[in-house]
């Protein structure tokens, strides 16, 4: 969105609240949103998730498992070998129309494009999280394909830090039935859903921290006008080791090597107390979901 719908006078209020680490909400510099968060809401998935912002960005994800083919991409051998052997991910985020403005137009393919670009490098790389190898069925013929559908239903900032949330939260929640292999390569699916069970790996799938350059300090968390006033944002992908799985620079603004450090490390400490928290949540709703009625929020 570009600066100018932000006026000189609302800059300069936002400069100044973040120097003084008192933002127009009353929050603190490194300060997130009340999270509200939900599990289980799609019958037809095989795990779903929504996460809201308080007054902000809205989330829902879907996650469904099928069984497909195996897809070997080039000539290396060594590759072929490796992906021989593993399930697929397919990612696709969609920003709904009715969110914001910016989502509606052209420039809303370019929007979905590059959000799904995104979840789709972090997730099918090497710290990704997921176990793919245990996503094979038949080796070299095949495995289990889990595709991702993340719909932005509103937006209030800071959208791809709620989207890997809610991925993660979804990915908990999605559970991949048993398979038999016949004598015959003859692949039989159990109905027992008492048999079905969770991905290997996906509490080490990785969420983002946005870090937004304002002035001369960083917030996270940023609201559609801290993003206004944002030169510079860092997306840091961190996952429940501590470890950082992926970096992302949005916006043309530069950010100074001492900065980027300081900001490197704020989204790995600020990320272990987010999965912690998001931990506690996805426990609590497993523990209530049995008694939940499907629906958005229908106890709200």
């Amino acid at each position: 969105m570009p600066s100018s719908l932000i006026s000189p006078s609302e800059l300069d209020y936002i400069i100044r609240g973040v120097d003084d680490n008192l933002r127009a909400d009353g929050r603190g510099r490194l300060d997130y949103r009340e999270v509200i968060l939900e599990t289980g809401l799609i019958s037809q998935a095989n795990g779903s998730a929504r996460c809201r912002l308080s007054k902000g960005t809205d989330v829902l994800v879907g996650v469904k498992v099928e069984i497909g083919s195996i897809e070997i991409d080039g000539t290396d051998e060594e590759v072929a070998a490796i992906e021989a052997k593993r399930g697929r991910i397919v990612c696709n985020v969609e920003c709904s129309p009715i969110a914001s403005q910016q989502f509606a137009g052209r420039g809303a393919d370019d929007i979905n494009n590059e959000l799904t670009q995104l979840v789709d490098r972090v997730l099918n790389g090497p710290q990704g999280g997921l176990n793919l190898e245990k996503l094979c069925i038949i080796p070299g013929e095949e495995c289990w394909i889990v595709y991702i559908d993340a719909l932005v239903l509103d937006y209030g900032g800071n959208i791809l830090d709620i989207i890997f949330t809610t991925i993660r939260a979804a990915l908990h929640n999605t559970r991949v039935p048993k398979t038999v292999i016949e004598e015959d390569k003859e692949v039989e699916i159990s109905d027992d859903v008492e048999e079905w069970e969770r991905i290997e790996g996906w509490e080490l799938v990785p969420i983002s921290v946005t870090l937004n350059k304002i002035g001369t300090r960083h917030i996270v968390d940023a609201t559609v006008l801290e993003e206004l006033a944002t030169k510079a944002k860092l997306s840091v992908m961190v996952n429940k080791n501590s470890k950082i799985c992926g970096i992302q620079k949005i916006g043309g603004g530069s950010i100074e090597h001492s900065l980027l450090n300081e900001m490197l490390q704020t989204g790995r400490s600020l990320g272990q107390n987010l999965i912690h928290n998001l931990d506690k949540m996805l426990q609590k709703e497993e523990e209530i979901n049995a008694k939940r009625k499907i629906g958005f929020f229908a106890s709200a």
